[in-house]
């Protein structure tokens, strides 16, 4: 049977029509395979933003763009093989600290990761701001890794989920970043080929989010749960607040020495430490790793605060082709930006409300995101010591301090966080870090 033509799929995706399993398998195989341009990319995903996909369509597409290269199997692990995707946020480091974590527990993590997409961090960026980090490993280096450290943050590679790799790379620059069908697609895809039993997915809300309103985050979850069910992975849903950063930093080398401290017991990102420890008690659950929460619950401190869990990240990136002493010497490793400017507040108050897309924008245009695909980074820049909303600050006092590469960049970025929060006289109200969508109980 022939290939339909790359024009008559996207024309009938375009004008309102529902492709089958063959059509889509065709869709995600012309992608993969480099036969569709990325013009043709843009154009399909810009109808699936007008059109939409049903819940069939988008569950037979997440299986073609899977199929369109190989799947992991972990039979000989002794450990259940769990997972973790979030759909982006700003100074987010969750998955640089959950890993190692649920390897300490006893879990194996082959984590498949993406890059920044718009103005949310890219857990792969931040991981090559570590000099030697291979984050496209060959699949048996990988099968070395996971069974050695019990965990490996890595990407695609050429032969798992190509056809997504393009995909995604198209979306960031689009504006279909935030396409749910496109991202159901795109998370499950790489998870179900990455060979995960159990999943905790981490939608954002507020305004660094991909979709800031509670609406439609628990659409995506609701769309997210109906995709998944009868792949044989189990998935579980959180509801996080992005309506400011998740961590004090924002930026790839930032991040990645912030995560550092917070293995080795030292730092200030009480929020970041908070979700990780949720989303891998949970993990815990689902994975028989435990008998109930409280257990759990136990099991994910002991190993972050007994330095299991930094042992296990060491070992990865050291495995990995990174830094053999990292955890001892990470300001050896780890990039500067030799523009440091602190940001002040011009009146005393309460942090109101922070404008956390803004915030992630600025570190784009610092040059610690991507414009285009394939653009090269400032592992340096960024936001450090950025306050949260809530937080009390007097005039004069610090925003944040933004690390540059020059002094205009400096500037410009400066402007924006200044424009990025707003103070007032009053408190604003505490709003929950995190709810479970559809919650159920840990099995005892």
């Amino acid at each position: 049977m022939s290939t339909p033509p790359a024009a008559a799929l996207i024309r009938c995706k375009r004008d309102g029509g529902r492709l089958d399993a063959g059509q889509l398998r065709a869709v995600a195989q012309g992608i993969g395979s480099g036969a569709w341009s990325e013009g043709q990319i843009a154009a399909f995903a810009m109808a699936v933003a007008w059109r939409g996909m049903s819940v069939d369509e988008c569950r037979r597409f997440t299986l073609a763009l899977c199929d369109s290269g190989q799947r992991l199997r972990w039979d000989h692990l002794p450990g259940p093989v769990l997972d973790k995707h979030s759909t982006g946020g700003v100074g987010d480091g969750v998955s640089l600290l959950l890993a190692p974590l649920l390897a300490a527990c006893g879990g194996y993590v082959p984590m498949i990761s993406g890059r920044g997409l718009g103005h949310t961090g890219g857990t792969l960026d931040k991981l090559e701001s570590l000099p030697g980090y291979d984050v496209l490993p060959s699949t048996a280096r990988l099968r070395e890794v996971v069974a050695d450290a019990g965990c490996a943050i890595v990407g695609q590679g050429a032969e798992l989920v190509p056809a997504d790799s393009r995909l995604y790379a198209v979306r960031d620059v689009t504006a279909t970043v935030d396409v749910p069908e496109l991202m159901v697609a795109s998370i499950l895809s790489k998870k179900i080929a990455g060979g995960a039993r159990a999943l905790v997915l981490d939608i954002k809300t507020g305004s660094g989010a991909q979709l800031p309103g509670m609406g439609a985050a628990r659409e995506l979850a609701d769309r997210m749960l109906a995709t998944a069910a009868g792949t044989g992975m189990t998935l579980r849903v959180a509801l996080s607040d992005m309506g400011q950063m998740l961590g004090r930093e924002a930026g790839n080398a930032l991040e990645v020495r912030a995560v550092l401290d917070l293995l080795r017991g030292r730092g200030d990102n009480p929020r970041l430490c908070a979700l990780t420890l949720e989303l891998g008690a949970e993990l815990l659950c689902l994975g028989g790793l435990a008998r109930d929460r409280d257990e759990a619950d136990r099991r994910v401190q002991s190993a972050l605060g007994s330095g299991a869990a930094a042992e296990r990240f060491a070992r990865m990136v050291s495995a990995l082709g990174g830094p053999n002493d990292l955890l001892e010497r990470p300001d050896a490793h780890l990039a500067r930006a030799p523009v440091q400017r602190a940001v002040m507040a011009s009146g005393s108050g309460h942090v109101a409300a922070v404008d956390v897309r803004a915030l992630g924008q600025a570190v784009v245009a610092l040059g610690g995101g991507r414009t285009r695909p394939g653009q090269p980074l400032d592992h340096a820049v960024g936001l450090a010591a950025v306050l949260g909303r809530g937080d009390v600050v007097d005039a004069g006092q610090p925003l944040a301090i933004v690390h540059a590469r020059c002094g205009s960049d400096a500037d410009a970025a400066a402007d924006a966080v200044r424009r990025a929060f707003r103070i007032a006289t009053a408190a604003p109200a505490a709003l929950p870090l995190w709810q479970w969508h559809a919650a159920q109980e840990c099995a005892a």
